[in-house]
């Protein structure tokens, strides 16, 4: 019983001496990462504001302000330790180690964040643009450091590694849409009057761009009837709605104007 006791009365001495000797160190350590928390979001929020009056894509202005905020509270880090008189270089040189084996085991992470890096400062698309790539398309809504995320015309949403997208063969769009579309006609139309119908038709769709101008065009000579090709501009949110229009419309007024679309059809001729 009187061993325990001792035990007991050694371990308080302890930690009243380990207190004694470390406790005001370590309260002015955590004092200076208290700070450095603080001046770190103060100096994200005075270089965010500054970056504002450039030219920048928001993926790019977020990553420099995370950037300056990691840099300050590394610095209040490195005064706690040496507060508490903590040896950096072993430390460094542990923390070397553990990061190449960490680095190893998190190569695909890596991959996407280089990759990230490489679309934000390349700039091969922007937010807001519509691109094609890897088998999956749709609207650029973000850009983050590990991946990019599309709106498919379909409302759903598209999240793609970035290094599933750097190296491969990109389609933007940008903020237009080109549709391609196309009505037949019979050989014997007067081909003026349906193209110029159908530029009239154009012309009345709010939806359609005026500039860059359509492209209407006779394109193939089936075997029963001509085709004309129909190619509007469209800003990307209007490309689905427009497709529909355009064509009902064309529809209602070749009806209405007597221009024929004929359909598939073969003669057949008995001999006897």
């Amino acid at each position: 019983m009187d061993i325990n006791i001792e035990t007991i009365e050694h371990i308080k001495r302890t930690f009243i001496d380990l207190a004694i000797q470390f406790g005001p160190k370590m309260l002015v350590a955590i004092a200076i990462m208290v700070a450095g928390v603080f001046v770190g979001r103060w100096v994200g929020r005075v270089m965010a504001g500054a970056l504002r009056k450039f030219d920048m894509e928001p993926p790019v202005r977020d990553l420099l302000v995370r950037i300056v905020r990691i840099l300050v509270l590394g610095i209040f880090v490195i005064m706690a330790l040496q507060n508490l008189g903590v040896e950096l270089l072993p430390l460094i040189a542990g923390l070397g180690v553990a990061g190449a084996g960490i680095a190893l085991a998190m190569q695909g992470v890596l991959g996407n964040v280089v990759a990230g890096l490489t679309i934000i400062f390349t700039k091969p698309f922007r937010v807001g643009e519509y691109i094609s790539i890897v088998g999956v398309e749709g609207k650029v809504e973000n850009i983050s450091i590990f991946s990019s995320t599309l709106t498919h015309t379909d409302m759903s949403r598209v999240v793609v590694p970035n290094r599933k997208i750097v190296g491969e063969i990109l389609h933007n769009y940008g903020s237009i849409r080109q549709l391609d579309l196309a009505v037949n006609v019979a050989y014997d139309t007067d081909l003026n009057k349906a193209i110029s119908t159908i530029n009239e038709i154009l012309q009345n769709n709010p939806l359609v761009l005026k500039d860059p101008a359509p492209v209407i065009a006779v394109s193939v000579l089936n075997d029963f009837s001509i085709n004309i090709a129909v190619k509007p501009w469209v800003n990307v949110t209007d490309f689905v709605p427009a497709g529909g229009e355009i064509n009902k419309a064309i529809v209602e007024t070749y009806r209405g104007r007597n221009i024929v679309i004929p359909f598939p059809q073969r003669e057949v001729r008995m001999l006897a």
